[in-house]
C-alpha cells in the first residue's frame, strides 16, 4: 500500500510539472517604436507610438495625434497611453481615438530650454539652450514623418511638464500654429530668471486657421530653482494673464490649480483633468 501511494504521488507531481511547463506566456503589446534620423539634432531619435484600437492602415479613418514630451517607457508614455485609452472608451467619450507619439529623450535639459543668461542655470543644466533646434525638429521632421507614415487628421496636441512645459510655452509664444491643443503642466517658467514671461509673443497678431485650446495646470509647488525668487504658482498665474492679454478670439485658456498635488505628483491628475475640461469646450 505504501508503494502504491508513493507511485501515485510521483505520478501527480510529474503531471503537474508537465502542465506547468505547458503554460504559454504571450507578451502584452502596448505600441511600436520607430527611429527617426534628425538633421536638426544630428542624432537618431526614438519614438514610442500608440495606435488606437481598430487602427487599420487600409481604411479611410484618420486620427488626431498627441505628441508627448518625455515619451520614454520609463517616463510618461505608459501612463498617458492608459489615460488616453480610458478617455476614448465609448462610455466615457471625452476624446476621439487618437495616436500618441512619445518622444524619447536623449538630453531633455538641452532640448527643452532656450539659452540663459543666469550663471546658476548654466551650472545646473550645462548642456542647456537647444530648444530652437528641437522646435525645428518637431516642425520640419517629426510632424511630416508622422503625417506621412500614419493616418492622421489636422488635430495635433502637445503635452509638456516641467521643462517640457517651458518648451510647450515657448512653442505657443513663437509658433502657436504647430498644435491645436496645448497641455502645459507645472512649466519651469523660472528658467533664465523668468525671462519668457517678459518676452513678446505672436499670440495677439496670429492668424490662426483653427482655434487653439490651452490647458495650464500648476500644483502647490512653492519656490523654483532660480537664484531670483520665483514661486511656481505665481509664475503660472502670470503666464495665464499673459495669454489672456493677447485677446485673441481663437484662443481658449483653461487654468487649473491643483493644491493637493506637487511638482512630482501633478502630471497624471492634470492630464486627466485636461482631457475632461478640454472636451467641455466643444
Amino acid at each position: 500500500m505504501n508503494k502504491l501511494i508513493i507511485i501515485l504521488l510521483l505520478f501527480t507531481a510529474t503531471t503537474n510539472t508537465a502542465k506547468a511547463q505547458a503554460v504559454k506566456h504571450t507578451p502584452i503589446t502596448l505600441g511600436i517604436t520607430d527611429e527617426l534620423t534628425s538633421s536638426h539634432l544630428s542624432e537618431k531619435r526614438k519614438l514610442n507610438i500608440y495606435l488606437p484600437e481598430g487602427y487599420d492602415a487600409s481604411d479611410t479613418t484618420r486620427y488626431p495625434v498627441i505628441y508627448l514630451l518625455d515619451g520614454g517607457l520609463d517616463e510618461d508614455f505608459i501612463h498617458i497611453v492608459g489615460l488616453v485609452q480610458f478617455n476614448t472608451f465609448p462610455w466615457i467619450n471625452r476624446l476621439p481615438k487618437s495616436i500618441i507619439v512619445g518622444i524619447v529623450n536623449t538630453d531633455r535639459k538641452r532640448d527643452f530650454t532656450f539659452p540663459t543668461t543666469a550663471k546658476s542655470d548654466k551650472q545646473l543644466l550645462p548642456t542647456s539652450g537647444g530648444s530652437e533646434k528641437f522646435i525645428s525638429f518637431l516642425e520640419d521632421e517629426l510632424q511630416p514623418y508622422i503625417q506621412k507614415h500614419y493616418k492622421t487628421n489636422s488635430s495635433k496636441s502637445i503635452i509638456g511638464e516641467s521643462l517640457g512645459g517651458l518648451l510647450a510655452t515657448e512653442i505657443l509664444f513663437k509658433k502657436p500654429y504647430l498644435f491645436n491643443k496645448y497641455i502645459i503642466i507645472s512649466p519651469s517658467l523660472w528658467w533664465d530668471n523668468g525671462s519668457i514671461l517678459n518676452k513678446p509673443t505672436v499670440l495677439s497678431a496670429a492668424q490662426l486657421a483653427d482655434n487653439i485650446s490651452i490647458y495650464l495646470a500648476v500644483g502647490k509647488e512653492g519656490l523654483a530653482l532660480s537664484t531670483e525668487p520665483h514661486v511656481m504658482e505665481v509664475d503660472a498665474n502670470l503666464l495665464a494673464e499673459k495669454i489672456k492679454a493677447a485677446q485673441n478670439k481663437h484662443i481658449n485658456l483653461i487654468f487649473d490649480y491643483l493644491p493637493d498635488e506637487n511638482h512630482a505628483t501633478i502630471a497624471h491628475q492634470a492630464v486627466l483633468n485636461a482631457f475632461k475640461k478640454l472636451s467641455e469646450l466643444k
